[in-house]
């Protein structure tokens, strides 16, 4: 999809479907919606006014009012977009918004459509959420380049629905405040294109998206925006003693992947800078091995490699947007099967960092590979470590599908991940994951078994276990396994994957740039 901006009013711009946002100004409760336009512009309001009267609009979030033929204006036809309550507006309403204008012209036939910049002193109270124009800008970009994907890749009947162009109105601003909008802007492409790049990866089946493809397909990334990169199989983990990541592996036909990323910032940095290492776990497809999963919804377990899918997207925007700290990403990837070579329920394993594993289930096995990609991250330089996967259904029973799981052991490194959240829009809850917790992963035979003793707590004890690995190093880890696939279409968003994390990591990993 092509994004343009353009400084121009928005009343001017000729195009097949011009977008204004409206919220509901209404403050006390019980009062009837009383929906506002986000624009100074005396024209757009005069053609809108008469259906913002009758009360069939009244501006919630993700509503859609469709004015044709409007008078005065160059565009073919008006669309009045809801952002919800002016008193809560944010970041967040306004990416959902204009992913609402997108999901509503493309099954409308229409391939362009201009996106008015929400004049905020419309308002007679203005938000005070901290709503920089920069920021709107961005969040805009990345609603409009989310909005533009869809699953139903391999359907025979499949019809090609993709905006063509999506342009950003600004009527006024100086040279200075421009540049900033601009750069906003940019910033919100990279970084929506980057997390369509992680969701087409987690939509492709299992036996198209092999880890040896996976491997494929992140090299060629890689040589597009200009990371470094390293795919290794099978020989590299016994080479590094990564029996963890092994057994895993072994049980397949499909040989593994370890891949391996770098991002060397353009100006040189301190010996003694951060290096951050992003983990992320790419099981192609899980059947949970011997200890086999149920029928129902194993179709899903295509997106099991989520984590290293957000890793990937995360790891394409920072080479585009290039901040001044060095990164790099180690990917481990492979199928979890059950076969004759596969591990076994009782089996002890020893990681490559030398800690033994007693395997009480097969079918968690997200942290036996992310136990050898963290440590080998740690050798690889690593001081701050994030990791992500989809690792386990327990972090849905206790958060449900609105909030992701965050975990850390280290309360500074965490802050840092919360305060890029108001940004990044998503959502993740802190955890616990203080050491009085190892004792459910104690083994009798073994340092560590690799799930708890009880039912209880399944999302903390598989935290605790990554807690072994990451060692003294500040680390993060994101359990996204109830927020990586969206079953309900939305406004804004078609069903399918999330890529959930994306923009999260990107805007932590930004926080360390010098």
């Amino acid at each position: 999809m092509n994004a343009q901006l353009f400084f121009q009013a928005p009343k001017d711009f000729s195009t097949p479907l011009l977008v204004i946002f409206a919220v509901d100004i209404a403050t006390s409760k019980g009062e009837a919606p009383s929906p506002a336009l986000l624009t100074t512009s005396n024209v757009i309001a005069r053609n809108a006014s008469r259906w913002l009267s009758t009360g069939e609009f009244k501006a919630g979030l993700g509503e859609t009012l469709l004015l044709h033929a409007p008078e005065d204006i160059a565009a073919d036809r008006l669309l009045i977009v809801g952002l919800g309550k002016a008193k809560s507006l944010s970041l967040v309403e306004l990416r959902k918004g204009a992913g609402t204008a997108v999901r509503f012209a493309r099954p409308r036939g229409l391939r362009d459509l201009a996106l008015g910049f929400p004049e905020l002193q419309a308002l007679s109270d203005e938000p005070s959420t901290g709503l920089a124009q920069p920021w709107i800008a961005r969040v805009l970009a990345e609603g409009a380049q989310l909005a533009n994907f869809d699953i139903d890749t391999y359907r025979s009947d499949h019809t090609d629905q993709s905006m063509h162009r999506v342009s950003l109105l600004h009527e006024k601003a100086d040279k200075k405040l421009q540049s900033e909008i601009q750069q906003g802007f940019h910033e919100g492409i990279v970084l929506g294109e980057s997390q369509n790049f992680a969701r087409m990866l987690i939509n492709e089946p299992g036996n198209v998206l092999t880890p040896t493809e996976l491997g494929k397909r992140t090299a060629a990334m890689a040589a597009e925006v200009g990371l470094q990169c390293e795919v290794h199989s099978t020989e590299k983990l016994l080479e590094l003693g990564m029996g963890a990541f092994y057994a895993v592996a072994k049980g397949s036909e499909q040989p593994p992947a370890l891949i391996v990323l770098r991002y060397e910032p353009e100006q040189p940095v301190a010996d003694d800078a951060p290096t951050l290492g992003l983990v992320g776990k790419g099981i192609t497809f899980d059947t949970g091995g011997i200890s086999l999963k149920p029928a129902d919804g194993m179709d899903k377990m295509k997106y099991d490699m989520g984590g290293a899918a957000a890793m990937l997207g995360a790891m394409r925007a920072i080479a585009l947007l290039k901040p001044q700290v060095r990164v790099l990403s180690v990917i481990c990837s492979c199928e979890n099967m059950p076969s004759g070579s596969s591990y076994k329920p009782g089996d002890v394993l020893t990681a490559m960092s030398g800690t033994t594993i007693e395997v009480l289930n097969t079918d968690a096995e997200g942290r036996l590979v992310l136990a050898d990609g963290l440590h080998y991250a740690k050798t690889l330089g690593a001081t701050h470590l994030i990791n992500a996967a989809t690792l386990t259904g327990a972090i849905g029973v206790a958060l449900g599908q609105l909030n992701a799981g965050l975990f850390s052991n280290d309360d500074n490194t965490c802050a840092q991940f919360q305060r890029a959240l108001t940004l990044s829009g998503e959502k993740f809850w802190r955890m616990p994951c203080t050491d009085d917790y190892r004792d459910v992963i104690k083994s009798s035979i073994g340092d560590i078994m690799n799930t708890g003793g009880s039912r209880y707590g399944g999302a903390i004890s598989a935290a605790m276990f990554l807690k072994e690995f990451a060692g003294d190093t500040p680390w993060i880890h994101l359990d996204i396994a109830n927020m990586a696939w969206i079953d309900d279409v939305r406004p804004w968003q078609s069903k399918g994957p999330a890529g959930v994390g994306v923009r999260s990591i990107v805007e932590w990993a930004r926080s360390y740039q010098g």
